[in-house]
């Protein structure tokens, strides 16, 4: 890392995307403890539907134990056996754990100059570790901030085919409920990123 993201100027709209994918991803890592709830429970919306679901979390928030989120959490996406939910890629895009799209995320990251943390042991192509990476390209914490045709191409590769649908499934699964609005919040921004990626070729 020869660079950081301070010797650029980042537009803030750009710096408010980053950090949104950055929260989702954290949101996702893991469950969160008492300080990200308390974060998240500050959160406030507006009248549009995203400030509605970001309302509702908060709300969610507000009123949630960590042992509680831990153990929604673990049924979602750990479970017994397998959690309620596969939030990989790979799974959503060929049925399978570990095919050709992680394969091909692992190319981009060595291009890229990112490779997984020691400590992690989830495949890299997992929701969390995406939008953590989403938000390390937008701001260029590893480097020099991607450009909007940077930023597309990744997008589209890695998250757009994919985790919208994720999310969506998020929303409505039999175990969600502090992470339903993570869902909505999270195919909302999903639905307006591929969006404004799609205008930026006009």
């Amino acid at each position: 890392m020869t660079q950081t993201a301070e010797t650029h100027q980042i537009a803030e709209e750009d710096r408010l995307r980053a950090d949104l994918y950055n929260f989702i991803g954290l949101l996702l890592a893991g469950p969160p403890d008492e300080m990200l709830l308390a974060q998240t429970a500050s959160l406030t919306g507006d009248e549009t539907e995203m400030g509605q679901a970001i309302g509702t979390l908060a709300k969610l928030a507000k009123v949630s134990k960590p042992m509680a989120v831990t153990s929604e959490y673990n049924k979602l996406f750990i479970g017994l056996a397998r959690g309620e939910l596969l939030p990989y890629a790979s799974y959503y895009l060929t049925g399978f754990l570990n095919e050709k799209p992680l394969a091909l995320l692992r190319q981009d990251m060595a291009r890229m100059g990112l490779e997984r943390a020691d400590n992690v042991f989830e495949p890299e192509d997992n929701v969390a570790s995406l939008m953590e990476m989403m938000g390390a390209v937008i701001v260029g914490r590893f480097g020099t901030p991607a450009g909007i045709d940077a930023q597309k191409a990744f997008f589209n590769k890695h998250i757009g085919p994919w985790a919208s649908h994720f999310f969506g499934d998020l929303e409505g699964a039999k175990n969600s409920v502090f992470y339903s609005p993570v869902g909505t919040v999270g195919r909302l921004f999903m639905e307006i990123e591929a969006e404004a990626f799609r205008m930026s070729a006009k």
